[in-house]
């Protein structure tokens, strides 16, 4: 054996690794291969209890017949979901108009979301002197929680006292307007109210996403003869495209998900117009005490964004290709 590990010496070969060295090479590559999920493991604990775990206690309550008063909760199975879909149920109805409040307040939000926050950045990008102090200025609402804008905004609106209607009053138009009791000016103020709240955040995003667009792009443009509104569909919208696949799928999530704004500004009048999913869902699930329906609720409605959201990363893809 000693011949044999000089005859590799001379030849110029290293000698084979003892037993124990090669041990600890195979539990460090264990160990490496392990230690991405390490660093993963504090998020992933945090994904399962708080949100994993609710979509499966939400799919288990949505087939029982699950009411908080009531000792027994019996299995139901898909009751809950045709009840949603039958027109025959006492659901129905309410069940739809509040799908239909919600999907008016999102289609006229949205854009409104998209285009202004837009305008707003492409204004502060430039350089001017007190640019810091608007874009604060714009951003300071949406740093409001919804309880202070929807009460701040309840009493603005007010068709008696309200300031709205009395400024409008000073300037010789009409002062009685129902801003908060008819339609379609309860839309009104809300899709308004919503856009003064929450533009400063999309502001935001686009600021960043303008920002990563080389000015070599826009000063080749001018060198070509390009007009400003030539630069802006050639340059600064493709440059923010996937600015705006973020912009617009979040908007479109949290316009969906709209709850405070029309229980504290319009506490969902004229009737229960302007009662939205997340509203219903909160007061069959709560004030009625069936949380069963309320948990097959919101799944069909987690469904319907679902779909929507696959639908816009589907159009965005489409012209990327």
């Amino acid at each position: 054996m000693a011949d044999v590990i000089e005859v590799g010496a001379a030849r110029g070969d290293a000698p084979p690794p003892a037993a124990g060295t090669a041990r600890r090479g195979a539990s460090a590559r264990r160990t490496g291969r392990l230690t991405p999920y390490l660093f993963l493991a504090p998020y992933l604990v945090l994904f399962g209890v708080f949100g994993l775990l609710p979509i499966l206690l939400g799919v288990w309550l949505s087939v029982h017949q699950w009411d908080f008063q009531l000792p027994n909760r019996p299995f139901v199975g898909l009751d809950n979901y045709q009840e949603l879909f039958s027109s025959d149920s006492a659901v129905y109805g309410d069940w739809w108009q509040s799908v239909r409040a919600t999907a008016i307040f999102t289609v006229f939000s949205v854009p409104l979301l998209v285009v202004v926050p837009l305008g707003l950045a492409l204004l502060l990008n430039r350089s001017f002197p007190g640019r810091t102090f608007f874009r604060a200025v714009y951003f300071a609402p949406y740093v409001l929680g919804v309880a202070v804008i929807g009460l701040l905004w309840r009493f603005l609106l007010d068709a008696n006292l309200g300031l709205v209607n009395r400024l409008l009053g000073a300037v010789g138009l009409p002062s009685d307007t129902p801003w908060v009791t008819d339609v379609p000016w309860a839309w009104v103020s809300l899709v308004g109210v919503t856009v003064w709240w929450t533009s400063g955040f999309n502001a935001v995003i686009y600021l960043a996403g303008l920002q990563d667009i080389p000015a070599e792009l826009y000063e080749a443009a001018k060198v070509d003869g390009a007009s400003a509104w030539e630069r802006f569909r050639h340059v600064t919208l493709p440059g923010l495209r996937p600015v705006l696949l973020f912009v617009i799928t979040t908007t479109v999530l949290a316009s969906a998900n709209v709850f405070g704004q029309s229980f504290l500004i319009t506490q969902g009048a004229p009737g229960t117009e302007t009662r939205t999913v997340v509203w219903f869902i909160v007061e069959e699930g709560l004030r009625d005490n069936d949380a069963g329906r309320a948990a097959a609720m919101s799944i069909v409605f987690a469904l319907m964004l679902a779909v929507v959201s696959i639908a816009n990363f589907r159009l965005f893809r489409y012209r990327e290709d």
